[in-house]
Order: C-alpha cells, then sequence, then structure tokens
C-alpha cells in the first residue's frame, strides 16, 4: 500500500520545476521524460545525482517512450520512488582537533620567523597550537649553510642575513601552546636571558635548564608543575620567576641560593609553608603567595630588608611577626581573607602606603599602629570583628580610603573629621546609632561634615580646655605623651612629632599663614613632608624656603592660592607637588626648573592653558589637571616629557584632540572624558587608553 503521506512529502521536497508538485508527477516520469534537470537549482549546486546516470544506461530516461510519456509512468499505487540521496562530495580533510605531528609543529617555525629571530634575538611562538618545539630551534644560534656561503670574496645573499649581523637567541616566547615537556637540548640556547613558558601543560622541567646562566626571567605559570629541577637554583642571575597557578605543595628551601631574585610570584599553589632560608633573599622587592594555604610566615621573612610589596591573601594565617617593622621599605600589604585576630603595631613601617585586611578576625585596632603609620593612604579592615575606631585614627593624616563596612562599630570617632585627605570612608554593614542614617547614606563628605560640626561643638563647651584639644584628643596624646615645649604654636606638632614622622602636617585649621619658626623648626627635624591641605592660604609660605634642599613633598590642596612665588624653583629635591582645588591659573616660568618633580597635581584651579614651564619637566611622570579650562592640547609640548605616563585632562574645554597625539606611546593612562570635542566618540573613550591612542593613530594624515 502506497504511503500518501511520505509520497506527498517527497514531491513537496523535489518540486521538480513546477508549481504543482504533486500534478508534475502525474503527467511525466518521475526520473524521465522532459524534465530539465539543469534548471533545477538543487541539480544546478550539486551537478548530476549517480542515479539519473545509472537509469539513462538501463533506458529509462531515453529513447521514443521516454518522449511520449508512458512507458516509464508511475501510477499513484505503485512503489513510491527511491529519494535521490544527496551526491558524496570527496574531500580530503583533517579535522580541526587532531593530534599535532611533529611534521606541523616544524612548519611553525618558519624561515621568515626564523632570519627574524637570527636578526632580532627575540622569537615568539606563543598561541600556535605547538604540541612540542620545532626540533631546528635549538639550533638557531648556529650559523646555517646559507650564512656560512656569505664570505667576503663571494656574498650570495643579502647582508642582512649574513651571520656576522646576527645575534644569539635572548628571548623566547613558548607560552599558550600545548607542551608537555621541553628537550634536554634546551641547553644549546644558553644566551637565553628570559624565557616565557606559561599557559602549557608541563608536568616537569628538564634539569638542563640550569646551564641557561644568563637567564634573568623565567615564567611557567599556569601548567602542571609539582616542583622545579633543583639546577633552576643555581641560577646566577635569574631575577624574576613566576611559578603561579600550578601544582606546588611547597618551595624548595634551595631557593635561597637565588641571591639576585627581585620578584618571585608563586600565587594560585597549595603552598603548606614557606622554608626557613627564604630570608636570604635579601633582594627581593615583590613576594606573591596568594591563593594558597599558608598558616604561619617564618622568622627570618623580616630579614628580606628590600620588600616592598607583600600579597598573602586568601591563606590560613593566624597572625604577622611581631618584628614587622624591620621592613622598612614596605609599602603595600594584602592580608585579605585569612584567619587573623590581631594587627601588630608595625613600628618601623613607615613606608607602608596600603594594609588591606579584610575577611578577617581582627577585634581591635592598635592605638600605636596609627602612630607609627604616617604615609598610610589605605586602610581596609572591611569583614571583621571590630567594635571600636580608637580616635587615635585622626594621626593616619595622610588616609585617603578607609573601609570598616560590615563590623560591630557602633560609634564614629568625632576625630576622623581631621583627616584632611580622607575622600572614602566606608561604614556600611555597622550598627551605628550615633549618626542617623540618612546621613550615613549620603556618603563621605556629609559623614565628615556632621563629626566636624560636632567636634568643634564639643571645643565650644569645652571653653578654655579647648586650646588643649584637636578633635577631641588632646594635643599632649597626638604628641606621644609630651608637652609642649613653648618654642611652636600649640596647633602646630611639636619636636618630637616632627623627629617621629618626619612630616609637617596641620590641616582643617583655617591657616592664613605659618610663623617662619615652624619651618626652621621643621628643617632641624630633617622634616621632608609638609601638608597643609584644606586651611585658607593664599600663597605659598615665606619661610618653606627654609626647607629648599630637603624637601620632597609638598601639599596645599584645598586652599586659596592664587600666585606660586618665584622661590618655588629652589627646591631641588621636590619629587610630589599638590596644588589641586585653589585658585590658580598660571604658574612661574621658574616651575620648569624642578628636574625631579615626579608627580604634580593642578586639579580643579583656573588654567585655560596648560602653563609652558611644565612641558619643561623632564622627569614628570603623573600629570592631574582635570577640572579646569583648558582648550586645547599642545602636543608639540607634551612631546618633550619623555617620562609622562598619566595625563588626567577630564572635564576641561579641549574641543579638538589632535591625531598625532596617538604617537605619544610612553602615555599609558590617558583621561579625556567630559570635554566638548566630538571626536574621539564616548565610546571609544570607554575603552581605555590603549583603545583612544590607537584611534587617534589610525586619522593621522599620510
Amino acid at each position: 500500500m502506497m504511503n500518501f503521506s511520505a509520497q506527498a512529502d517527497f514531491e513537496a521536497t523535489y518540486n521538480f520545476g513546477s508549481p504543482n508538485g504533486s500534478q508534475e508527477c502525474n503527467q511525466q516520469s518521475a526520473f524521465g521524460g522532459d524534465f530539465n534537470f539543469n534548471g533545477h537549482p538543487c541539480f544546478t549546486h550539486y551537478g548530476y545525482p549517480s542515479e539519473l546516470t545509472d537509469m539513462s544506461r538501463n533506458g529509462l530516461g531515453s529513447g521514443p517512450s521516454a518522449s511520449r510519456g508512458t512507458s516509464s509512468r508511475i501510477p499513484r499505487c505503485a512503489q513510491k520512488p527511491r529519494q535521490i540521496p544527496s551526491p558524496r562530495i570527496n574531500y580530503s580533510f583533517r579535522p580541526v582537533f587532531h593530534e599535532r605531528t611533529t611534521e606541523e609543529d616544524d612548519s611553525i617555525l618558519t624561515q621568515q620567523l626564523w632570519k627574524l629571530a637570527r636578526r632580532s634575538g627575540t622569537l615568539n611562538l606563543s598561541n600556535k597550537g605547538l604540541a612540542r618545539v620545532p626540533g631546528r630551534l635549538y639550533d638557531i644560534n648556529d650559523a646555517d649553510e646559507d650564512s656560512k656561503a656569505a664570505n667576503l670574496e663571494k656574498l650570495t645573499m643579502k647582508e642582512e642575513d649574513a651571520w656576522w649581523n646576527q645575534v644569539p637567541l635572548n628571548n623566547l616566547d613558548l607560552s599558550s601552546n600545548a607542551l608537555t615537556h621541553l628537550s634536554s637540548k634546551i641547553e644549546n640556547l644558553a644566551s637565553l636571558t628570559v624565557l616565557t613558558l606559561h599557559d602549557n601543560a608541563l608536568v616537569e622541567l628538564p634539569p638542563e635548564i640550569g646551564k641557561l646562566e644568563k637567564l634573568m626571567r623565567l615564567n611557567v605559570s599556569h601548567n602542571k608543575l609539582s616542583h622545579l629541577p633543583r639546577e633552576i637554583y643555581s641560577l646566577p642571575d635569574l631575577r624574576h620567576l613566576n611559578i603561579s597557578y600550578n601544582e606546588f605543595k611547597e618551595l624548595d628551601p634551595d631557593i635561597s641560593d637565588l641571591h639576585m631574585l627581585e620578584f618571585l610570584d608563586g600565587g594560585h599553589n597549595n603552598i603548606q609553608s614557606l622554608p626557613g632560608g627564604i630570608g636570604f633573599l635579601v633582594r627581593l622587592t615583590t613576594l606573591l603567595l596568594p591563593y594558597n594555604h599558608i598558616k604561619e610566615l617564618p622568622p627570618d621573612l623580616v630579614n628580606m630588608r628590600s620588600l616592598q610589596k607583600i600579597e598573602l591573601e586568601q591563606n590560613d594565617l593566624i597572625g604577622l611577626p611581631d618584628d614587622m617593622g624591620l621592613l622598612r621599605k614596605l609599602e603595600c600589604l594584602y592580608l585579605q581573607h585569612n584567619d587573623i585576630l590581631e594587627l601588630p603595631d608595625f613600628e618601623g613601617n613607615e613606608s607602608l602606603n596600603e594594609l588591606h585586611a579584610s575577611n578577617n578576625f581582627i577585634k581591635t585596632i592598635p592605638k600605636s599602629m596609627c602612630s607609627n603609620l604616617p604615609h598610610l593612604k589605605i586602610l581596609d579592615l572591611r569583614d571583621n570583628k571590630i567594635t571600636e575606631l580608637p580616635d587615635e585614627l585622626c594621626l593616619l593624616r595622610n588616609l585617603t580610603r578607609l573601609d570598616v563596612s560590615n563590623n560591630s562599630i557602633s560609634v564614629l570617632p568625632v576625630t576622623l573629621s581631621s583627616l584632611a585627605h580622607l575622600i572614602s570612608l566606608q561604614v556600611d554593614g555597622n550598627p551605628i546609632k550615633t549618626i542617623r542614617r540618612d546621613i550615613l547614606q549620603c556618603g563621605t563628605t556629609r559623614i565628615l561634615k556632621t563629626l566636624h560640626e560636632r567636634a568643634m561643638a564639643n571645643k565650644e563647651e569645652g571653653g578654655s580646655d579647648a586650646a588643649s584639644t584637636s578633635g577631641g584628643i588632646s594635643v599632649t596624646r597626638l604628641r606621644g605623651g609630651h608637652t609642649d615645649t613653648g618654642d611652636i604654636p600649640e596647633n602646630f606638632p611639636d619636636r618630637y612629632k616632627l623627629r617621629h614622622t618626619r612630616t609637617l602636617a596641620v590641616n582643617l585649621e583655617q591657616l592664613t599663614e605659618v610663623p617662619e619658626q615652624v619651618f626652621q623648626l621643621a628643617k632641624e627635624e630633617g622634616v621632608h613632608v609638609v601638608d597643609f591641605a584644606r586651611n585658607q592660604l593664599s600663597t605659598l609660605p615665606n619661610g618653606l624656603q627654609h626647607m629648599r634642599e630637603q624637601l620632597t613633598e609638598l601639599v596645599l590642596s584645598n586652599n586659596l592660592i592664587g600666585h606660586v612665588p618665584q622661590f618655588i624653583s629652589q627646591f631641588t629635591r621636590i619629587s610630589y607637588m599638590n596644588l589641586s582645588n585653589n585658585l590658580l591659573n598660571d604658574l612661574p616660568k621658574e616651575f620648569g626648573v624642578l628636574v625631579t618633580l615626579r608627580e604634580l597635581n593642578v586639579a580643579n584651579n583656573r588654567f585655560q592653558f596648560i602653563p609652558n614651564g611644565i612641558y619643561e619637566l623632564q622627569g614628570l611622570e603623573i600629570f592631574i589637571a582635570s577640572e579646569n579650562h583648558i582648550k586645547q592640547l599642545n602636543v608639540s609640548g607634551l612631546q618633550c616629557m619623555p617620562r609622562l605616563t598619566t595625563l588626567d585632562l577630564r572635564n576641561n574645554d579641549i574641543d579638538n584632540v589632535p591625531p598625532i597625539l596617538g604617537n605619544l606611546t610612553n602615555i599609558t593612562h590617558l583621561e579625556l572624558v567630559g570635554n566638548p570635542f566630538r571626536q574621539p566618540r564616548h565610546q571609544i573613550l570607554m575603552k581605555g587608553t590603549e583603545a583612544i591612542m590607537s584611534y587617534l593613530r589610525d586619522r593621522i594624515p599620510t
């Protein structure tokens, strides 16, 4: 019995050039007759099916009977015609995912890459899908036959390809491949100084890697290593070692033999403890060990006196060494997500800028810690068990960010209002009862204003005793228990404070002038940082000239300064200057002689142009001039600043960005949002500096 449903599907699918496929089937042969296969799109694309050719051979598609359309007619009750199978095309192909052969890996190192590497000393084979290193690579430092054929009598090759113009390979990048091992022939590349092997599947490294005596940087992160060959620890010049994202359970004690090591990244492993001899790495400046299972730090860690940055977040630490103060160069300490119960007093860590200790079990903030960290800018203690903030927090004069969210704090000390540089105060998630919730939700400025009003009210209520207090803390307490000596006004730090912090900081005192003896005393005590932010100074105090040979940082933000005197050129050691939030519209031409200046902040002033003296600052690295009225960019002037890396010109009146700005490749951080120019568009600006510079370079006229 004929399946009419199936027949209808067939006829609908293969509608042979007729509006009604079923009628066409009744009028002529399904495969014979006068049907024109060439006109149907299916057969035009695929060609003639093989079965049509077979039927022609059998006489089904030709001859008189076919032309009459009678002998080959298929009645409706007859067997369903065979469906025409899709034609088979014989492709000779290799699957996309297959095991790489040696020949394929060898072909990656083309002759062009070979010659380029021999001329530059650098070879980049990253992200090539390599399963093994091309065997030819290990002989790259040997002269090939073409090079040997070039001599003074018969030059048969290009001059740049001659052996005397070739350099040994010193930088090899094999990252982001599928390498499982390295050949012992790696020792042939004895001239290597940089070897990059991250993001592979390496299980071990050959001992011969220890013969690369010139190696300075080794990156084997994101592999499957559980140990390093002992020979690596004998490398005399290794300075940068990255073994993060592997399967290490411990660090070999022999790591202490890497006397030149400056950078060590062992994060994201399973390291349980650190070897005792790690303190011999006296040149180490950066120690990164996050996401491990370290429970305690060895006592000799503090012998690494060059350490500037330590990352120990996401470990199992319960405490820190008591003598952390021996790390006098330490600037950044990351301790988030550990089991720390208390913090040390950090006596001696005066250089510490950032302390991150969130998600621990800290209950108190040591009062002595506040007086020992004069340069601390970021203090992150959120998600702990803190119940009270000490009044001594006001001694952290340079604090810009304080985060104590999600603790058990019920009272905010009014002394926080004396922190002149505090721009971010996070207190969410605390049961604070002394300040209304709507004020807390208004943010940092509103909270500090409320605390300041309460501090002033306390002073008024205190009467004559108010003179001896500063935001609720007595001057004696601020001075470490030392009383005033009488040679300096009460609202200024005394000798002890100046000597201890090397900082002259007086903020929020409504100062219009500073006595000259204050600067004389500061000079005698070796002060090199002066901070008079948030006062009412109209110009730089004349007494500041006493410190012209020792001043390194000058902060005069949030004042009423409309003029900078010419004597500013006398400060021969200054590296940081903050003149933001004042009334300046120009700087003296002598400003350009400050060759030691590294960072300058003149944001939120009245500049209509960048002063010419700034373009002469050869050592300037960071220039912040946002929130002004600058109308145009002087690219030729910016080209005279070879060390400039950060340029912040947000919210000015710039109506045109010259495309040649894109050629200033030394600028790695560019901010232009909030200006009236049309190009680059906002979408480009949001993509970051690299996208902006690329956009500008593409529009430079050729």
